[in-house]
């Protein structure tokens, strides 16, 4: 394929041919083009390092195939799945397990594993995992948190394996508990508060320095949790509903808004998106949680935890784009550069030869309206309802044509393959 007259993030109007699944040359004049994108934008894939496709284990949520099409939708070409599904993917045997079912993907993949108190770290590190995470520190809900001690062994396992570990950094002792007297739909927010983060990204630091191991901060949600990784040389993401989102919208979202983090004030947001402008954070990740409409649907403290994400990242930060707030090449380097530098996938994240083909074609000034009904995750619903967003028209993963949207609608094979292999 020859994709001839493409904008790329930094403003060249280049050709881009692809063999196989790489990228041969970017030029000009490389002859006459199967596809044209004169006036339109050509972006490397995005990798959406955190989501939640729920196989195994919660399939009416979503799947490999649903999610990996919503991916694939957004102009998402890798994504790494997290370790709570059922069972958790804390074994050999549940990485396994996994595994086998992400073949349904039509993107390419990683899978996290994860820790428990009954976690298999010796099998798990004999897999091609691709990192620890969603490592949960001092957080008491759910059934993935692990107490400190356990946290600074897994992280010191990690670092003898050579294994980033992704943690969930909340402190579950700076909860606040007078907030569990209310049923608003801000309670969660008052509940899990902001010094909670900080608190947990610091206490994280300094055990992952005594280890020696990589550390990368999950969903922050707070300029000073930003701060704290960043002030420690640590990497951190930061995800769409807390970057577009704070607290001044739960009376709309309802409990449609609970997600762990919780968003946050309004000054707060204001502050993570400057330092998601300037620099600051290094990546932009969505922590896509999908559940159903009736599972969110009762009171703020029985709602799971947890919005869809994966298929709108890139067309909000398009739309930042266009509008002038963000850079279209501080956007390629938060959904793709940096990402596949920080996790060491040097094959992906950038339009140049010898690359994955893994790309996104667009038009600029093709704006609409984000629908939950229009999207392609299972859960049929978004947080981001009536948003603009500039949505893909063709996505391309290692040179497989995953999606078109230049004639109808069109989803290509599952042929997505699990980086780490």
């Amino acid at each position: 394929m020859l994709i001839g007259n493409a904008t790329l993030p930094d403003g060249r109007e280049r050709d881009v041919r692809i063999e196989g699944e790489t990228i041969a040359a970017v030029g000009e004049d490389l002859g006459d083009p199967d596809v044209d994108a004169t006036g339109k934008r050509l972006f490397p894939g995005a990798i959406d390092v955190h989501v939640h496709f729920r196989q195994p284990g919660f399939p009416h949520k979503e799947t490999w195939e649903t999610g990996s099409r919503s991916a694939a939708a957004g102009g998402v070409t890798t994504v790494v799945d997290q370790p709570n599904t059922d069972p958790p993917t804390v074994s050999g045997g549940a990485f396994d397990e996994k595994a086998a079912l992400a073949e349904a993907s039509l993107v390419d993949y990683g899978i996290n594993g994860g820790v428990t108190p009954d976690w298999d770290p010796d099998a798990l590190f004999d897999r091609p995992l691709f990192a620890l995470g969603e490592v949960f520190l001092a957080d008491s809900t759910g059934d993935m948190g692990i107490d400190a001690d356990r946290f600074a062994d897994a992280v010191s396992r990690a670092g003898a394996a050579d294994a980033t570990v992704t943690v969930h950094a909340e402190d579950a002792t700076l909860f606040d508990e007078a907030a569990r007297e209310r049923d608003d739909a801000d309670a969660w927010s008052a509940y899990r508060t902001a010094e909670a983060e900080a608190a947990a990204v610091k206490r994280a630091v300094e055990v992952g320095a005594d280890a020696d191991a990589d550390l990368h901060v999950a969903h922050t949600s707070t300029p000073e949790g930003i701060d704290a990784a960043s002030d420690a040389g640590v990497t951190c993401e930061v995800t769409p509903h807390h970057l577009f989102l704070s607290r001044d919208d739960l009376p709309d979202l309802g409990t449609v808004g609970r997600m762990n983090p919780p968003l946050r004030s309004e000054k707060r947001r204001g502050a993570v998106y400057e330092r998601v402008a300037d620099g600051t954070v290094d990546v932009m990740a969505t922590d896509h949680a999908p559940h159903t409409r009736a599972e969110k649907a009762p009171g703020i403290w029985d709602a799971p935890s947890g919005v869809p994400g994966v298929e709108t990242v890139l067309p909000l930060l398009l739309e930042e784009a266009r509008q002038g707030h963000l850079s279209y090449e501080r956007v390629r380097d938060l959904l793709a550069a940096n990402p596949a530098e920080v996790f060491g996938l040097p094959e992906k994240g950038r339009i140049e030869a010898g690359r994955d083909a893994d790309l996104v074609l667009f038009d600029p000034d093709d704006a609409r309206e984000i629908r939950g009904g229009d999207l392609h995750s299972k859960c049929g619903w978004t947080p981001f309802e009536g948003r603009p967003g500039v949505f893909p028209e063709l996505t391309v993963v290692r040179g497989n044509v995953a999606y078109d949207a230049r004639d109808g609608e069109a989803f290509g094979d599952a042929n997505g393959e699990n980086v780490r292999t």
